[in-house]
């Protein structure tokens, strides 16, 4: 009989990945297991998870709304009917084990799963563990986690350090450096700075950009920008006349292997996912961490970076008076840039779906 296994989370591209791609490796380890995903209605994991060829309910489920107490009233409420609909979900999918990967729908689902005997098992992100997952941790069997010194959140014994899965689409980067300059219309002999605030676009890095495009301009500097979909018109029509063939301004990047490939040097956000594709490319990077995110998770990802010298910081507070400062300081200074590099590179785990779908696999054994 096919063992069956539900997997829960979302709310952003971060959570939904990591449970795509240990949904791909469990097939991969066992054709016949059957999955059955578990989202919060309205949330961007209803479409991005049937699009990956797997079936989907959701919840009725929301966080803390900072901008109105009055919707809050009804929270405890929308989790009892959440948890009375996940125990119907678990109970009529005849589930073996559940996993969490973070989002809305994975605190009430591994609670009832705990609560019915179920294994579960944590898929923790980031560097310092959320609450819900704080709570969840000392019932589940095993935590996947992606960085060390995790001991303080949860129980030591169920601790596995895994990494973050990743796409590896994106981070297959070998030998492609000429095939993607091309592709991008730049010019080989120039160094490559990429600049990306995620899929949504991040305003911060952009309007740091927009502020210090002529001095890069004036170093030689060439620049694959992905600014978002929702700020792409306003900075094309603002920034017409600056925008050379040495800028690449873009809404989203759809081959995220040729922009990495490309690039000798790398501004992003700190997010978990996007750190974890950052330290298998293995190139020097700025992190801005985003401040509009829960227990300001990024930050604390990014501080576990560049403690170790593995990346440069700069707070989304000073970043318009000093990003473009640091990034020209490390261009400039190719021993830090070579060893920002190499440090990174040490934090890489590239096969964290696997392994997280093997301990998924044993834990139903």
């Amino acid at each position: 009989m096919a063992n069956k296994v539900i997997i829960s989370g979302g709310g952003t591209g971060g959570h939904i990945f990591p449970a795509i791609a240990i949904a791909n490796a469990l097939r991969q380890l066992q054709p016949d297991v059957e999955i059955l995903f578990v989202g919060a209605n309205g949330k961007m994991e209803m479409d991005r998870v049937p699009a990956a060829g797997y079936e989907i309910v959701g919840l009725d489920i929301q966080g803390f709304n900072r901008q109105s107490m009055l919707k809050n009233l009804i929270l405890p409420f929308r989790l009892i009917a959440s948890m009375w609909k996940a125990r119907q979900i678990i109970r009529q999918f005849g589930a073996q084990a559940a996993v969490g990967v973070g989002g809305y729908a994975s605190g009430p689902l591994l609670q009832v799963a705990n609560m019915m005997g179920i294994p579960t098992l944590i898929q923790e992100q980031n560097s310092y563990a959320g609450l819900t997952n704080k709570q969840l941790g000392k019932k589940a069997q095993r935590i996947c986690v992606a960085y060390e010194n995790m001991e303080r959140f949860f129980p030591a014994e169920k601790i596995m350090l895994t990494g973050n899965p990743i796409r590896r689409s994106s981070v297959q980067i070998e030998g492609k450096r000429e095939e993607a300059i091309h592709a991008f219309g730049l010019d080989l002999d120039k160094k490559t700075v990429l600049v990306t605030g995620g899929s949504l676009g991040a305003k911060t890095l952009n309007d740091c950009l927009t502020e210090g495009l002529e001095r890069l301009l004036d170093k030689n500097i060439q620049i694959i920008w992905q600014c978002g979909s929702y700020y792409y018109e306003k900075l094309s029509e603002e920034l017409k006349d600056k925008l050379t063939d040495s800028v690449k301004l873009m809404p989203f990047l759809e081959r995220m292997d040729y922009a990495y490939a490309a690039a000798d040097f790398i501004v992003a956000r700190a997010g978990a996912g996007t750190i974890s594709e950052l330290a298998v490319v293995g190139k020097p990077v700025v992190l801005v961490p985003s401040p509009n995110v829960s227990d300001d998770h990024q930050t604390k990802n990014a501080l576990a970076l560049s403690e170790h010298k593995a990346a440069i910081m700069v707070s989304d507070l000073s970043a318009r008076m000093h990003l473009v400062d640091e990034l020209m300081a490390v261009i400039d200074d190719e021993a830090t840039a070579y060893e920002l590099g190499e440090r990174i590179k040490e934090m890489a785990l590239l096969d964290a779906d696997v392994v997280i779908a093997q301990e998924v696999l044993k834990m139903i054994k």
